[in-house]
């Protein structure tokens, strides 16, 4: 079993090469910008404690497949989570999609949002997605490493396919890699797996 000692140990290796990188910042900005590594910036709210192993900028690969097509697709993403000293975090994702020889096919899925732990230990996720979807998502920390949400409500624009569930697990795997699947219910299909993914920290 590890103890504290070494884990802290193995974390501060793990982030040699990324605790000197942080989000861009504007000089100009009247107020303190956001900022994705804890070492730096405001001090990450109490509230967020549980939530803390998440802050960072994340990018790595996974696969997403879809009820109506036969194959899954490769994706690059990043994730970004970060926070301005508020007891809420920032959430953003970008996704690309890849050919089999890790070139880019294509932009793919964005969504943006904010991660807000209440005090019976619940976690709200709010997401807005590029493709006309916004979703709430209720969850709590499964333990210190992972975190567990589904959905309370979609709601979808006139334009947009049809969503109207989803669930989400994110924890930490891989000795610090974050690593994320999701389920969903989608043009008339039921739940079923959609996309995952395992992220390597880039920042913090």
């Amino acid at each position: 079993m590890t103890s504290g000692d070494d884990a802290i140990r193995a974390a501060a290796e793990r982030a040699e090469k990324t605790a000197h990188r942080n989000l861009p910042q504007f000089d100009d900005l009247p107020i303190a910008g956001d900022t994705a590594n804890l070492r730096e910036g405001a001090g990450l709210d109490d509230a967020c404690l549980a939530l803390l192993p998440l802050v960072g900028v994340w990018r790595g690969e996974g696969e997403v497949s879809y009820p109506t097509l036969d194959r899954t697709y490769r994706f690059a993403q990043q994730l970004t989570i970060a926070h301005d000293g508020r007891p809420f975090l920032y959430h953003e994702s970008r996704t690309w999609l890849l050919d089999d020889d890790g070139g880019i096919l294509r932009l793919a899925a964005r969504e943006t949002g904010w991660w807000r732990p209440q005090p019976d230990d619940t976690i709200e996720l709010l997401l807005s997605h590029s493709t006309g979807i916004v979703e709430l998502y209720y969850g709590r920390p499964r333990n210190q490493k992972a975190w567990e949400l589904g959905t309370d409500a979609v709601v979808r624009s006139a334009s947009a396919k049809e969503v109207t569930a989803a669930k989400r697990l994110y924890g930490l795997v891989n000795n610090g890699d974050l690593g994320w699947v999701e389920e969903r219910a989608m043009m008339g299909q039921p739940m079923a797996p959609h996309a995952s993914a395992v992220l390597q920290r880039v920042v913090g």
